[in-house]
């Protein structure tokens, strides 16, 4: 099962009728205990990504991914900002991302 992780930014139902229609089972979370035993993680997002960030701090979800995600290797997906979430900083709003990605998530507009 693919546990989507909500953070309060994404497409979730959209991502989970897909993941449904291809077959796939999943669940949506934000629940801690929920996504300790996760065998696979999804993160996605639309918007922006200090936004993201500070969602991600205020519902304590921070330190279960990294958990997860660095200490027990489980598998994670970033879709859209999603996937920006996962590198060091992001140019927009200078902002500290989860740093799974040594990399900067760059702005499209020069600034």
């Amino acid at each position: 099962m693919i546990t989507i992780i909500d953070y309060g930014m994404g497409n979730l139902g959209s991502v989970q009728n897909m993941l449904n229609h291809i077959g796939v089972q999943s669940q949506i979370t934000n629940s801690i205990p929920a996504i300790e035993k996760a065998d696979k993680l999804l993160l996605p997002g639309v918007g922006a990504f200090g936004a993201a960030m500070t969602l991600i701090k205020e519902k304590n979800l921070a330190d279960i991914l990294n958990y997860k995600v660095v200490d027990k290797k489980t598998p994670v997906l970033g879709i859209c900002l999603g996937m920006q979430l996962l590198t060091e900083h992001s140019e927009e709003g200078n902002v500290k991302g989860l740093g799974w990605i040594k990399a900067t998530t760059k702005s499209l507009i020069p600034g």
